[in-house]
Parts: structure tokens; sequence; C-alpha cells
């Protein structure tokens, strides 16, 4: 085989030409050799076996050039280029490789050496970009964990990190509407009935989540990076919903939210990490600007060995520029977490959150508690990860006015309690996304019932496994 490669050598002008006129009638000459198809294949890819680069890129350019889809040709140029150390030509004919493979491993085998040269470009985010595409043509678990592996080191090294959640929920109170239309203060009938639009109303909510960072500078013990965040909320009434409150439009209940900030995080310890953060962002309502906000929060957590963690966190935002006083606001808020690994692998975790609004409006000025317990399982039921977490509140508003005009005694005081269930089905997996179904249920009781409602959602979406 090595004297036939030899010899392909001494006469490589003269076979690559040929083999790109292979369409047409073979010729034979004394310094020419003439080979089909299928022999050239062959002679290209045992060049690449044999160690020579040259030869095999010149036959595999002489296959492309007689037949421009041909896979084998591609990779093998693909494989020969990053032999010779050149990542940009090698990822471009991977990726030609990719688009003309006619197998699920094909695409797999191409998909990976792309990575592989963009990651030799430090292109990290397009390295990332084909491990997803990998992702989706692994040919078994052993190759799709490799994938997982791969891709969790570029998330490390990447300077920039982007996350996106979108979700699909059908609910029976978009709107947050009261569950009654009778106002009823401290078990006191009030005059008159709520309006339509007042009321719980069903439908449809779409949300989009979009978060990224990029690091700007980073050592052994911290990093520093700029963010930003969009977040939009849009709602489709029923048409039990429009009969309902016919003069209500589901863009009245759709919101946006927008930020942009500086963030450092650095160890304090073995065991411990902190972080600050500082962001200016606009909230929008109804397709209204609501407020402009300025914000800093800071957090530290510790791990505390035997798989106890603990958080604190504390932040001070303040709203300007607001349309309506109840939102020219200074909050105040306070946080604490706690997780447990179980030695079953289950998880538990704890949330306390405390915030204190005061507002330029009555209505705006509060105090709120909030309590969250989740317990995760370990071990898939069969092909569903199971999570589950109820969620107490309590809010507190002093001096609260109803409707416009109806002082209410002692103020207002909301209780609310909510269940949820989370399901994710590990084994449905489209380029290592998997869809999530979220089941979520409670309510919320206050002395104004105005403000007493019920609520059942059924949330869709999709989270990364890696």
């Amino acid at each position: 085989m090595r004297s036939a490669i030899s010899r392909f050598r001494n006469l490589l002008a003269g076979a690559a030409a040929l083999i790109g006129s292979l369409a047409a009638p073979p010729l034979l000459a004394e310094d020419t050799l003439s080979l089909g198809l299928g022999q050239a294949r062959e002679m290209a890819v045992q060049a690449l076996k044999a160690g020579d680069p040259g030869l095999a890129i010149a036959l595999a350019r002489g296959l492309i050039k007689a037949d421009p889809q041909d896979f084998v040709a591609h990779y093998v140029l693909a494989s020969a280029e990053a032999g010779l150390n050149r990542p940009d030509a090698s990822r471009k004919a991977a990726a030609q490789a990719f688009k003309y493979a006619d197998t699920p491993t094909a695409r797999f085998r191409s998909a990976q050496l792309a990575a592989r040269m963009a990651y030799a470009q430090d292109r990290y985010s397009l390295s990332q970009l084909w491990l997803r595409r990998a992702a989706i043509h692994a040919p078994d678990d052993g190759a799709e964990d490799a994938v997982a592996r791969d891709y969790r080191l570029l998330r490390r090294i990447n300077p920039w990190s982007v996350r996106l959640q979108v979700d699909v929920r059908p609910s029976s109170n978009v709107n947050k509407g009261a569950d009654s239309a009778l106002q009823i203060i401290d078990g006191v009938p009030v005059t008159g009935y709520l309006g339509g639009s007042a009321q719980a109303l069903s439908g449809l909510i779409t949300s989009v989540d979009l978060y990224s960072a990029y690091r700007i500078d980073s050592t052994d013990r911290s990093s520093t990076s700029v963010l930003g965040r969009v977040y939009m909320q849009r709602v489709a009434l029923s048409a039990e919903a429009k009969d309902q409150a016919p003069d209500a439009s589901g863009s009245d209940f759709g919101t946006t939210f927008a930020e942009a900030g500086l963030r450092h995080i650095w160890q304090t310890g073995p065991r411990g990490a902190a972080s600050a953060a500082v962001t200016l962002g606009e909230a929008w309502a109804a397709g209204e600007r609501s407020f402009r906000f300025a914000r800093l929060n800071a957090d530290h957590g510790w791990n505390l060995g035997r798989g106890h963690r603990v958080e604190l966190s504390a932040l001070t935002e303040s709203r300007y520029m607001a349309r309506y006083a109840t939102n020219d606001a200074r909050v105040w808020g306070l946080g604490a977490s706690w997780t447990k690994r179980l030695t079953n692998g289950d998880r538990l975790d704890v949330t306390l959150a405390w915030r204190d609004t005061d507002a330029q409006h009555p209505n705006g000025t509060y105090t709120s508690a909030s309590l969250r317990t989740e317990y995760e399982l370990g071990r898939p039921v069969g092909p569903v990860t199971l999570s589950g977490a109820v969620i107490l509140g309590y809010t507190d508003y002093p001096d609260f006015v109803s409707g416009g005009f109806i002082q209410v005694p002692g103020g207002r005081q909301d209780e609310s309690i909510y269940g949820e269930i989370n399901m994710m089905f590990q084994d449905v997996d489209f380029a290592g996304f998997v869809p999530m179904l979220r089941l979520r249920a409670g309510e919320k009781d206050s002395n104004d019932s105005r403000y007493s409602m019920k609520e059942f959602t059924l949330s869709v979406g999709f989270r990364s496994k890696f």
C-alpha cells in the first residue's frame, strides 16, 4: 500500500486533475493513472491513514470536483487539513461533510470534528453550537455523555454565556384577577360589583427570557462580567375571557423587562464565594413604560461540607421616572437559602425572602415575606426527573386605598400558598435540550376580596441537560 502511495505522490498533479474529470471517459497515459471514483476514494482514505495529508487533500479535492456532494471526500479533506494544523479550512470542510452525510454516525463525527476545529480557533460559542449538533446524532449514551462533558468544559472556558428560556402556559388567571365579582373588605360587602377585567380571566401566557453575560476580566480567584437580560410576557385571552371582559385585550396584560449591568465574583476562601452586581433597567406594562430602576445586589455562599450549602443575599433598588406613583419607590431586600444534597442523591432547598417597598403612593408601600421549600428526586422515575415545591407568602400594606376611594381599615393583608410539580423528560432529547412540564396551583387570600384569587397553570418549556 505504501508503495502505491509513493507512486501517487510522484504522479500527484496528473492524478488530481484526472479525478476531477472522472465523469468523462477514462484516459490512460504513461505519466497518469486512471482511477474510478471508488478507487480514488479508497486511496484518499489510505493516504490519510498513512500520514500523507498532502496527497489526501489533493485526492479529496479531485473527488469533490467530480462530485461536490461526496461525504467521504469532504471528511477526508477536513481530517487532512486538521492534520496540517489548519483549523479554519478543516472546520469548513467538516461543515460540508456534515451537510452531505447520510447516516447519523457520519453526522456525529463531522459535527465533533467541526467542534474541535472551532475550539482550536478559540471560537468557543461556535464550538458549543457544533456540539449541540453532534448531540442530535449521538449514536449511544456514551457518545452523548462525552458531548456533555465537552460542553461543560467549554462553558467554563467561554467568556460569553447565553441562556434562553421559552415557556407556554395555559392559565386560569392570566391577569391576577379576583375569584369573585363581590368585593368584601374585612367581611363587609362593598356596594357594587367588580368589572369583568378585574376578575380572573383565562387564557394563554407565552414568555421569553433571554440572559447573556460576557466575561471581560478573570483571574484564578475572581472574574468580572457585563450582563444583560430581556424578559417578555405576552397574553392571549380565551373566548370565555373575551365574553367576560369584551373591552379587555391580551396586550393589556403583557409585560416587558430589560436590564444591563456589571457583576464581579470572587472567592472568599476555600469554601466560599461572593458576588456583587449593579444594574440599570426599565419595565413596561400594557405597551407603556412603567418605571426605570437602578439596583445593587450582593450575595455570599458557603459550601459547608457533607452536602450542605448556605447562601445569604441583599439588594437595594431605586425606581424612578414611574408612570404611576405606586411604582415610584425604594426597595430593600434580604434573602437566605439552605441546600442539602442527601446521600441517596435527592436534594432539599429552603429559601427565605423579605422585601420592604416604600413608594410615593400608599398602595405601593408594603412589606412581604416568603418561604419556598423544594424537594428534587436524584433518580428519575421512569423517563421523568421529578421535583416539587411549596411556597408560602405574606404581604402587608399598612395603609391601603381600595378602588381609588375606599380606605381599608388596618390596611390590606394578603396570605398565599402555592404548590408546583416539575417534570423533566430526560429521554426526549434534541440537541441537549429536554422538555419540562410544570403544574402550578394555589390561592391568595386577602382581607380585601378584590385581591383574593385562585390560579392553576400548566407550563411547557425546554431546559438544557448540560
